[in-house]
């Protein structure tokens, strides 16, 4: 997988120069507005991108945070796409721009099957986001036979979304899979007997933050 050990994550490195070239090349035209902007755009790029290390919790039964942000939604529903409409616990994360974009693994297992579905780019905190914006899913399943769904929701300013993994890969717990620039959404598929550990509101740390604990 992309992103193992650098501090930025490779995606970020062509805005960065882009960025960082045209603030040289203003400050040479001593254009001192166009030079702070572009340094500014440098800087907050660099930090849009960054990668920091993470430290899944030991327990191999929970079930970490795949992104950073703010839970905005703890729900029963039913998956018609892989579990025939059978009810699950989904639990969606909202990921503003100041958020680590880096995604992470919930669970450690195996790939069975992954999509990746065009469509429309509202704003990620809204319901209907996670039927009609674009996004792109993993299905994993554990080595106890339990399957997990993980989809990543572009948003309102998200145009792009970076999923690593191929279908018979397979994940640790907290391994950075993928990231989605500029502002998105991970919606998280749990068995229904899963003992939830977080409530709405509260601020998730991707590969760290425990979401619950499987049975």
């Amino acid at each position: 997988m992309r992103n193992r050990h650098q501090p930025v994550a490779v995606e970020g490195y062509p805005f960065i120069v882009s960025f960082a070239f045209l603030t040289l090349f203003f400050a040479a035209l001593d254009w001192d507005v166009l030079t702070l902007a572009c340094f500014g755009l440098t800087l907050f790029t660099v930090y849009f991108f960054r990668n920091p290390e993470r430290f899944p919790p030991e327990d191999p039964r929970a079930v970490v945070a795949p992104a950073d942000g703010k839970i905005i939604f703890i729900g029963k529903v039913a998956e018609e796409r892989y579990f025939d409409g059978a009810e699950l616990t989904k639990i969606s994360i909202f990921m503003n721009v100041f958020n680590v974009h880096v995604n992470r693994a919930p669970v450690s297992g195996q790939i069975l099957d992954l999509f990746y579905n065009r469509g429309r780019f509202f704003n990620a905190s809204l319901d209907k986001a996670s039927l009609e914006n674009e996004q792109a899913g993993l299905l994993i399943e554990t080595k106890t036979g339990q399957r997990v769904l993980c989809v990543q929701i572009a948003g309102l300013v998200a145009r792009r979304i970076v999923c690593y993994p191929e279908v018979g890969d397979s994940l640790e717990r907290g391994m950075r899979y993928g990231l989605i620039r500029f502002g998105s959404r991970v919606d998280v598929f749990l068995p229904p007997e899963v003992d939830i550990q977080v409530a709405l509101g509260e601020r998730t740390v991707a590969g760290e933050t425990v979401l619950g604990c499987l049975e």
